[in-house]
C-alpha cells in the first residue's frame, strides 16, 4: 500500500466561496481517474502554471507532491497534482464531474451566492483575459481592446455558461465559436469590464490567480 498523504476529504461536502472556486477550477483543468486495477480513485489537476496548482493544493489542505513534467521548452513544463481519495472522488461525482468529462461536461447548478466564485475558478483554469495593443494618434502604445475568453471541449457547457452570464449581466447570450479542437465563449471590452466586477468583487483574499487579476 502506498503512502497516504493528508487532504481535506470533506472539502466538497459544504458549499463555500473556496469550495465553489476549486470546483470551478476542476471543471476546467481537473479530472477524475477510476483506477480500479489499483483499487484507487484519484482527483487530478494539470497545468503549465505552477502557481495555480500550488493554490489548489493549499485550498484542499493537501500534502501531496506536485510533479513536474519537463518539456523541451521550460515555459511549457507541466505541473501535475494527483490526489488519491475515494471520498473526494465520490463528492465530485455528486457535483457533476466524472472521468473523461472534457467533451461532454455540463454546467452544474450553482446557488447564486457561489456562482461568481465558481466562474472565477473556471476562468483561472480555462479562461484568459486578452489585451490588444495599438498606436494612438501620438504614436504612443495604447490598449485598443480587452477581451475575456472561456475555452472548453464541451460546447454545451459554454452555451449554458453564456445563458447564466447573460442573465446576470442583462445582456443577450453570446455565441460559442469553434476554435481548432475546442470551443470558445468571448466577450468584448464593455462586458469584460463588467465581468471583472463579477469575478473579483466578493473574492476572498488570494482566492484567485494574481497574475490574471494584474492584467485586468
Amino acid at each position: 500500500m502506498g503512502v497516504k498523504y493528508f487532504v481535506d476529504e470533506t472539502f466538497f461536502e459544504t458549499w463555500s466561496p473556496e469550495m465553489a472556486y476549486v470546483l470551478g477550477y476542476l471543471y476546467a483543468d481537473g479530472s477524475l481517474e477510476d483506477a480500479s486495477y489499483l483499487r484507487g480513485r484519484y482527483v487530478r489537476v494539470t497545468s503549465i502554471d505552477r502557481s495555480s496548482i500550488l493554490q489548489i493544493r493549499k485550498l484542499l489542505h493537501s500534502k501531496h507532491t506536485v510533479v513536474i513534467r519537463k518539456k523541451e521548452k521550460p515555459s511549457r513544463n507541466q505541473y501535475f497534482l494527483r490526489i488519491g481519495s475515494h471520498k473526494l472522488y465520490d463528492s465530485l461525482l455528486r457535483l457533476g464531474l466524472y472521468p473523461n468529462k472534457s467533451l461532454t461536461i455540463q454546467l452544474p447548478y450553482i446557488a447564486e451566492e457561489f456562482f461568481s466564485h465558481f466562474v472565477r475558478g473556471y476562468f483561472d483554469g480555462d479562461g484568459c483575459v486578452y489585451l490588444e495593443f495599438g498606436k494612438g494618434k501620438t504614436r504612443k502604445k495604447i490598449i485598443k481592446r480587452l477581451s475575456v475568453i472561456f475555452t472548453s471541449g464541451s460546447k454545451d457547457f459554454l452555451e449554458q455558461l453564456s445563458v447564466c452570464l447573460s442573465k446576470r449581466l442583462q445582456e443577450p447570450c453570446h455565441k460559442v465559436y469553434t476554435n481548432r479542437s475546442a470551443y470558445q465563449l468571448r466577450f468584448r471590452t464593455s462586458i469584460s469590464i463588467r465581468l471583472f466586477s463579477l469575478f473579483y468583487k466578493d473574492a476572498p483574499l488570494h482566492n484567485y490567480l494574481r497574475w490574471k487579476l494584474k492584467i485586468f
